[in-house]
């Protein structure tokens, strides 16, 4: 899933390059009015990087989360094996 979205985030940064080179090449605007345009499309590009990058926090956090309570029950479902094979050792052990 990682390497799915750091994939997906190097295609768009290198479109965003192809892009800003096509616009440049092909440009009908003045160089003061290309730059304006080529820094506008440069902020957007961080501001979709820094969104993505909270997406993939929060993300990974609530994955931490459930992991850690998927963790507890498995860890009470265990010690509750565990505890009821000792009485049961305790009983056999008894009647033998």
């Amino acid at each position: 899933m990682t390497d799915n979205v750091g994939s997906k985030v190097s295609v768009f940064f290198v479109g965003l390059g192809i892009g800003a080179l096509v616009g440049i090449l092909f440009a009908p605007k003045s160089g003061e009015e290309t730059r304006d345009y080529l820094s506008g499309k440069a902020d957007e590009g961080r501001e979709f990087a820094q969104k993505k990058a909270r997406e993939l926090r929060e993300r990974a956090e609530d994955l931490i989360e459930r992991s850690k309570e998927i963790m507890s029950r498995q860890k009470d479902a265990l010690t509750s094996a565990v505890d009821v094979g000792k009485e049961t050792y305790k009983r056999e052990a008894k009647i033998s």
